[in-house]
């Protein structure tokens, strides 16, 4: 249906997301999309020092309306999470969106397109669309350690750093 150009974004050195694809199934309204450059190598040292890391993404729908406020459809927040187990050297992964489904693998590099991706969430049923308007699809991604034990968190103060946000990245498509 609608993809979002990421070329122009290759260059942009934050987290940003690419390759935005909003399009349907037989019965929904469906999200695809890649977050870009989500680690620091002050993240990385985190995660295999045994720090988990936490992706909340943020998708929302409004429906554009001209010369009246803009009807918001509907507002979905899901977490993506990356922890290392530092005995094992396996990373483990969690997404909410699908059914919360757990990954285990061996390398970050197999982490990363499974923490950094979002595919086929559905955002409404198309019998909530309206044919012929126009709508708007607003992501963006916070990306954070998940909370420290108490005891940890005078030792490892510098972890503050790691909260990184992307910008909104909006989509106009016409239903």
């Amino acid at each position: 249906m609608t993809k979002g150009d990421g070329a122009a974004s290759e260059q942009i050195s934050g987290p940003h997301f690419t390759d935005i694809i909003v399009t349907t199934s037989d019965t929904h309204l469906l999200f695809f999309g890649e977050l870009k450059n989500s680690l620091t190598p002050q993240m990385v040292e985190g995660l295999h020092s045994g720090i988990p890391l936490n992706f909340s993404f943020f998708v929302e729908l409004e429906r554009v309306q001209s010369n009246w406020p803009d009807k918001e459809m509907t507002s979905i927040e899901f977490n993506h999470t990356l922890s290392y187990d530092t005995l094992k050297q396996l990373y483990s992964i969690e997404t909410e969106e699908l059914s919360k489904k757990s990954h285990t693998v061996k390398s970050l590099d197999e982490a990363l397109p499974l923490i950094n991706e979002v595919n086929g969430l559905k955002i409404v049923k198309l019998e909530e669309l309206e044919p012929d308007q126009t709508y708007r699809l607003r992501v963006k991604a916070d990306l954070h350690k998940k909370t420290l034990p108490f005891s940890l968190r005078r030792v490892v103060p510098f972890v503050s750093w790691w909260d990184l946000k992307t910008d909104w990245h909006s989509i106009e498509f016409m239903y």
